[in-house]
């Protein structure tokens, strides 16, 4: 039986599968569910056609004061609505415009939230200090905030961690997320046509896809392509977009580091093939504040059973990943040797190499799809576990 006397809107401006798959576990238990968003991206789940969509300003890719203007016209079309059309329902909010959840302080509705990414302490990248009254006024807001949301969702162990200094731990839920990809679809380098497109048969591929922005630090990978170029077999390779991308490929021209590929966002229909064609996985995070924060491709990665490279701190979640799963080896940039040891070992030794493809595909039956169900059920019920 739906439930009927209860009305709950979701919250993101830029909706990808993880909210998706967050809506349609709500349309199954409430008779009446919303979406406010700026745009859908659907990647292997279709959005519940009974679930009532209504649009505000897209979220874009801009930098610097762009950005925070389509986040401020995003937060006040969200207020707006939720003081009009909205006052009535529950509110679950997720992701961007990364303020949105303190709207929670000036509207009645019992407010919930998700948090991926941790505010103000993302700030820190920019070179912000903890006395910058920026932070220190977005800090005490948490504290309000987050002891007066109805439930406090987040990722994991040291996120929780990182989130109690502004809110008792006990306060705070932890549920995994999941990767777009339900079944190891891999596709064998033999057959891939990506592989075959930029001419990468018979290498090593070391791939980090992604957004290139702030906190991506990727200048790390290329420091250790740098050292690698004795190895024609092993390619170091960079897909995304973002605001640091040119001058990452101005650097590869400038000191001439030729085992480094630059390659676009692909396609949703590319995207198999290209991350099928990776043999070593990368995910980095820069060390400021890499503890508040699980990029999603780190599950993208388990599901096709692909050994990861993690260049994070030893207080981050992807380190303990690493030491639960056995999956990945996680390494602060400074230990450059061992990320290159690590490197060579597993283009060198395929027994190694499989076991921790094998600790990989094992792992991500950790991230799968029905985390979304139980989002939803912890929400109705803040003690299932």
């Amino acid at each position: 039986m739906k439930i009927r006397d209860r009305k709950i809107v979701i919250i993101n401006q830029a909706v990808n599968y993880l909210t998706i798959g967050i809506c349609n576990e709500f349309a199954i238990r409430f008779e009446d569910v919303s979406l406010l968003t700026g745009s859908i991206h659907a990647q292997g789940e279709e959005l519940n056609k009974k679930i009532e969509v209504k649009y505000i300003n897209k979220w874009q890719e801009e930098h610097g004061i762009g950005k925070f203007l389509i986040y401020l016209k995003a937060l006040c079309k969200i207020y707006f609505l939720l003081r009009t059309k909205y006052r009535k329902h529950e509110v679950f909010f997720i992701s961007v415009p990364p303020m949105a959840y303190l709207l929670n302080l000036i509207v009645p509705n019992k407010f919930s939230m998700i948090i991926w990414d941790v505010y103000p302490d993302v700030f820190k990248i920019t070179g912000m200090q903890e006395k910058h009254i920026i932070y220190r006024i977005w800090a005490k807001l948490n504290n309000f905030s987050f002891r007066k949301a109805f439930r406090l969702f987040t990722i994991g162990e040291r996120m929780a961690d990182l989130l109690s200094v502004y809110v008792a731990r006990e306060k705070i839920i932890i549920q995994p997320i999941w990767s777009i990809f339900q079944e190891n679809h891999k596709i064998d380098k033999r057959e891939n046509p990506f592989v075959k497109q930029h001419k990468l048969e018979g290498k090593f591929i070391v791939q980090y896809s992604g957004n290139i922005g702030l906190t991506h630090n990727v200048e790390a990978l290329l420091d250790v392509a740098k050292c690698m170029t004795d190895y024609p077999n092993i390619v170091f390779q960079i897909i995304g977009r973002g605001p640091r991308k040119k001058v990452l490929e101005k650097r590869v021209e400038e000191e001439d580091i030729p085992n480094c590929q630059f390659l676009p966002f692909q396609s949703d229909n590319m995207f198999p093939y290209s991350l099928s064609a990776a043999d070593l996985g990368v995910v980095i995070l820069d060390e400021i504040t890499s503890k508040g924060s699980v990029p999603s491709k780190s599950y993208n990665l388990m599901s096709f059973g692909i050994p990861a490279l993690y260049i994070a701190t030893k207080d981050s979640e992807l380190y303990e990943y690493c030491k639960v799963y056995k999956h990945a080896e996680c390494f602060e940039k400074k230990e450059m040797n061992k990320i290159i040891n690590y490197i060579l070992s597993l283009s060198n030794n395929h027994n190694l190499y499989n076991d921790y493809a094998v600790n990989a595909l094992k792992a991500s039956y950790n991230f799968k799809r029905d985390n979304a169900g139980k989002i939803v059920l912890k929400y109705l019920n803040s003690k299932v576990i």
